[in-house]
């Protein structure tokens, strides 16, 4: 099978386009035939080498990257009892990745059946940023009708399924981002919408009841004053000083900072499903790159300034 393969650290040009064996299926996985996947910060963070002390101190022990999977089962392991061959479904993968290929092996409780109404480019989008958005805003949040969310980076791919997620919850929604994407935030339902170029949200009266920073670009100390007395921020991209903040501020009553490390989970992903075949979420794509384009595609989305996901079509 064709694969994207990593074998040192360095820039977008270490990714080599190769033929390698198909994986062998294991007793509780599936063998799907991937049609599409994603580009995620995690991916160009493994190939730089921002996180040695789990993929590899010397070489990167992921051979290839690649969390989001969306595709057809072509085989099934001998304990596998949900899934069928020529199911259409989707998952996400850990840090082991290995979407940037034409088949993959994954575990049956990472997978749910792919949304009726979206194209495997869209599905492929979803598993990282939309089972982030969920259990940062579900799990840590605790979000409920009428509360005050404010999402920061909410043009991106984890900030609009958060906008959308939190606005399925009941919450009262202002996103924050740049002049040109104001109007995709306000059509993905945004309340209210605030150009980060023009307005400081730390810096107003207004408060909130969850800080979600997507993008990390705000510490939790210059989000406390716009904190409601029990607010909570949340993070996807933990420092240490973030980590100890954490673990201070659980000790006490009062506004709490805390992060997400997303987890592979189906039955999230089939809670987003319904969602997304309500009507209630979508996915927003910017680009689409083919399996030999992605470097280039790291080169884009690094960049820091896409729209939603950026899709790689592999079939």
């Amino acid at each position: 099978m064709k694969a994207i393969i990593l074998d040192r650290y360095g820039p977008p040009e270490v990714l080599e386009y190769r033929e390698i064996p198909q994986p062998k299926i294991k007793p509780s996985h599936l063998l799907i035939k991937l049609h599409a996947t994603s580009v995620n910060p995690l991916d160009f963070r493994i190939r730089r080498g921002e996180l040695r002390i789990f993929t590899g101190i010397r070489k990167p022990k992921t051979k290839i990257l690649g969390c989001d999977v969306a595709g057809e089962v072509v085989q099934t392991g001998e304990n596998v009892k949900t899934f069928k061959k020529g199911d259409q479904v989707f998952a996400l993968m850990g840090l082991e990745g290995g979407a940037y290929a034409e088949y993959i092996v994954v575990s049956e409780q990472s997978v749910a059946v792919k949304p009726i109404n979206m194209s495997f480019e869209e599905a492929a989008a979803v598993p990282l940023a939309g089972l982030a958005a969920l259990q940062a805003l579900r799990d840590r949040g605790k979000i409920l009708s009428g509360v005050k969310v404010l999402i920061n980076g909410a043009s991106g791919g984890v900030g609009t399924f958060a906008v959308q997620i939190a606005k399925a919850f009941g919450a009262v929604v202002t996103g924050i981002c740049s002049s040109k994407n104001v109007g995709l935030v306000k059509s993905i339902g945004a309340d209210e919408v605030i150009d980060y170029t023009k307005n400081d949200f730390t810096k107003r009266y207004q408060t909130y009841d969850i800080i979600f920073d997507t993008v990390a670009k705000k510490s939790f100390s210059a989000c406390k004053k716009a904190l409601g007395p029990k607010g909570i921020y949340i993070t996807t991209v933990p420092n240490p000083a973030l980590i100890f903040q954490a673990l201070w501020t659980h000790l006490w009553p009062g506004k709490k900072a805390t992060f997400i490390m997303v987890r592979p989970n189906g039955m999230d992903l089939n809670f987003i499903r319904e969602l997304i075949e309500a009507g209630k979420v979508k996915s927003i794509i910017d680009k689409i790159f083919s399996l030999q384009e992605v470097a280039a595609a790291h080169v884009y989305c690094e960049a820091g300034h896409s729209r939603g996901k950026n899709i790689i079509r592999i079939l």
